[in-house]
């Protein structure tokens, strides 16, 4: 366990002794999940608390990595957030840890443009963390060396500190790579993993199915945190954790709306809906909201709530179930006609929507928006956004500029919405038509861009601000129903 210390601090600066690692690989599918979910395994049952966190946006990633720690996963990401708010994000979100995972995403270089702006390697120096990198060893022997000697040569202020090999054939193979690895760059390796024929963690799209999609995820987790205390030197990983530097942190005041009034936020979080950074809830939580979890799959009637946040997922996965609860649909269009403040994103925004195509076969939606959709065969937006926001909405002022990730398959097959009533001129992605995004109506603003509260709270704080009135409209109808309104 650590503590924090203050040295000598200037202005609001901290320090804080942070043993932490950061575990990336060569490319995207190098196996950098599995192993960090088996790694956590391994450390957790040697009693030690791990704080994990993922490189860049995702989603699916760190439920796996927060079912495996047993804490939330916090995603950090430099396009997203400012640095100041990522060392506070991993100063203060792992106090009361042994040590810090941090899985990076795509190849430890890869970032947004040739420069790798954004990159995990730009992570690890911002945070001055140890590096272990994962390379699959698949048809390759001492080439593998040249990938690692590059990695090392690369970014002089990079600590690269190790080597776990990944997807091994053999002794043989393994003893070529170790060795040439080992002479040609100095670095430990310090693990190596056969292939498993009978073990593999299933995926959709560009990534793993989610724990909820997941028939047995636990007996996974513990299989891979098996393999890893069998094949990797498990104290070695923890001793180059050790390595780390203290860690400037930059703490900011707590800004919060409150007025007293305690408001219900909705979040619907089920099977079909759970894309939700931990950030996002607590910035509402620390406006004054409480949260209550919804299922839109199993819930036959809409929770008293007086604002709802509809995050994305896989609503094509469910289409059948979420088709089915009509009573849930329809009770939640007739809230919005009477002003229930409502934040979707991706997901959320095709649920508010008229229709679902999946394979040919439409799904009935909320029908809030005129607009249906169909699942593509190929992704329909990918990457970073940034909007523009130039049009009255309830949650974002106009000029602000926002930034966020999309990633979907939905495609529009027939758009009815009036294309005025949105909230955002796109400068970066695809958004809605490649031009605007956040569809607007009534207090609803629904988007396919995801954001993080890193970029900004005053979405939360708007939120809670509608909250309240709708609570003290509602409030009033109820008065007036009952006779007793002066």
């Amino acid at each position: 366990m650590f503590k924090a210390s203050m040295d000598k601090p200037q202005g609001n600066v901290l320090s804080i002794n942070c043993p932490r690692v950061v575990l990336c690989g060569l490319r995207g599918g190098s196996g950098k999940t599995v192993l960090t979910l088996g790694l956590i395994g391994a450390l957790r049952k040697r009693g030690l608390t791990v704080s994990p966190f993922k490189k860049g946006p995702d989603y699916i990633d760190p439920q796996w990595l927060s079912l495996a720690a047993g804490r939330p996963c916090r995603n950090l990401d430099a396009f997203l957030m400012e640095r100041e708010q990522i060392l506070a994000s991993v100063s203060g979100h792992s106090r009361d840890a042994d040590i810090v995972f941090i899985e990076g995403n795509r190849g430890l270089y890869d970032g947004m443009d040739d420069a790798g702006t954004f990159s995990t390697a730009e992570l690890a120096v911002m945070l001055d963390s140890p590096v272990l990198l994962i390379v699959d060893c698949t048809k390759t022997t001492r080439t593998a060396a040249a990938m690692v000697l590059g990695c090392k040569m690369m970014n002089a202020d990079l600590k690269l500190g190790g080597v776990i090999l990944n997807q091994v054939a053999c002794d043989r193979q393994e003893t070529v790579i170790r060795a040439a690895v080992e002479k040609e760059t100095g670095l430990p390796v310090v693990g190596a993993l056969r292939r498993l024929k009978d073990f593999s963690f299933d995926e959709r799209h560009l990534g793993l199915y989610p724990p909820p999609d997941h028939a047995k995820p636990l007996p996974l987790l513990e299989r891979m945190a098996d393999e890893i205390e069998n094949h990797v030197d498990v104290e070695s990983v923890f001793r180059l954790a050790a390595t780390s530097s203290s860690l400037p942190v930059f703490l900011s005041p707590d800004k919060r709306f409150s007025n007293g009034e305690i408001v219900r936020v909705g979040v619907i979080r089920d099977a079909a809906f759970h894309f939700y950074y931990p950030e996002n809830l607590e910035a509402l939580e620390r406006n004054g909201a409480r949260m209550v979890e919804i299922s839109a799959v199993s819930d036959p009637h809409l929770a008293d709530v007086d604002a709802l946040y509809i995050g994305g997922g896989f609503p094509e996965a469910h289409a059948a179930q979420l088709a089915d609860n009509d009573s849930f649909r329809e009770e939640l269009a007739a809230e919005i006609e009477k002003g229930l403040p409502v934040l979707a994103e991706c997901g959320g925004l095709i649920y508010l929507g008229k229709s679902l195509s999946v394979e040919g076969k439409p799904y009935p939606m909320t029908g809030v928006f005129p607009v249906s959709y169909t699942v593509s065969p190929r992704p329909q937006g990918h990457g970073y956004t940034i909007l523009e926001t130039d049009r009255d909405n309830p949650f974002f002022p106009r000029g602000m500029e926002l930034r966020g990730h999309e990633f979907r398959y939905a495609a529009v097959t027939e758009n009815h919405h009036d294309m005025r009533q949105t909230a955002f001129h796109v400068h970066r992605g695809f958004g809605f038509d490649g031009v605007r995004d956040g569809l607007l109506y009534k207090n609803v603003m629904a988007s396919f861009c995801h954001h993080h509260t890193g970029g900004t709270e005053i979405w939360a704080e708007n939120m809670v601000r509608l909250a309240v009135q709708y609570k003290r409209i509602r409030q009033t109808w109820m008065n007036r129903s009952c006779g007793t309104f002066g």
